[in-house]
Parts: structure tokens; C-alpha cells; sequence
């Protein structure tokens, strides 16, 4: 079993999270606005660039620059090194994180990663399970260097 120390936040206060709440959605704005600004085959071209469909890339940029924050820090709960990860196989990443994206379970995500629980139970909630498991299986050399961590069930 993975050895995992969650990450604990002094708490914020309601200032502070207000202020990250609107940092986060100027963000969101901006980039909207930057694609709006793009023509049509600027928009095309660029999702054709990056590998996503104008839709994908379209749906990414209403979700923010964080929307998949979630999954780097399950990686890491799971011994798994996501920049190595990243330099591997990166089209693999872009689909893990298409679908960390599009999750409907972050509450509960968020959740088990403050708690330190993720790598016991992200199986029941995690869209991204199966793939995970099979990197697991076809690439132990992932493990991150401070983890002793097995990888898999």
C-alpha cells in the first residue's frame, strides 16, 4: 500500500478565498476572451495543434486552466511521478486529463486527496481507474524517486 502524507491547508479565510474564487474566474474570462478573439481557423488550427477536436478545446477553456489539477496530485498519492509521466508518454496524459477535465466526481477527489485516502479508494470514483491501472501494469519505471510505492491494486 501506497505511504501517502496528505496535504493539510492552515485554513483560509473567507477573504482569501474569495479573492482566489475571482483570480481563478478572471483566468477562465481571459482565456474565453483570448479564443473568442482567434478567427475560426485560428481556433482550428491551434486544437489541431495540441491534438483535441475545436469542441474539446472549446469545453477545456469554459473549464479553466485547473481543471485538471486534481489528476498531478493523485499521480503523486499513487507514487507515480506525473512530469516523468508527462515526458513518456504524453499522449496518454493528454487523455488522462481530458477526462479529469470533464469529471463529475472532484468533490469527492478533492476530498480523498486532503484526506490521504485517493490511492486506496480512487478506483471508486476515479474516471481515469482503468487507464491508470493499465499504465500501472505496462510502466513501473514511473514511480516517483522518494516513493517505495508498488504500483497497481
Amino acid at each position: 500500500m501506497n505511504e501517502y502524507t496528505p496535504e493539510f491547508r492552515e485554513p483560509m479565510s473567507p477573504f482569501k478565498a474569495i479573492a482566489d474564487w475571482v483570480k481563478r474566474y478572471r483566468e477562465a474570462i481571459g482565456l474565453r476572451s483570448e479564443l473568442a478573439n482567434c478567427g475560426t481557423e485560428e481556433v482550428a488550427s491551434l486544437a489541431r495543434d495540441i491534438g483535441v477536436s475545436v469542441e474539446e478545446l472549446n469545453f477545456a477553456v469554459q473549464k479553466g486552466p485547473h481543471a485538471a489539477d486534481e489528476l498531478a496530485r493523485l499521480l503523486r498519492a499513487l507514487g507515480v511521478d506525473p512530469q516523468k509521466l508527462v515526458r513518456q508518454d504524453p499522449v496518454v496524459v493528454r487523455n488522462l486529463e481530458r477526462v479529469c477535465i470533464a469529471c463529475s466526481s472532484k468533490g469527492e477527489c478533492r476530498h480523498e486527496l486532503a484526506a490521504g485516502t485517493a490511492a486506496a479508494n480512487y478506483k471508486s470514483f476515479c474516471p481515469n481507474a482503468v487507464t491508470l491501472d493499465e499504465l500501472f501494469h505496462s510502466k513501473s519505471n514511473l514511480k516517483t524517486e522518494s516513493s517505495g510505492a508498488s504500483f497497481g491494486p
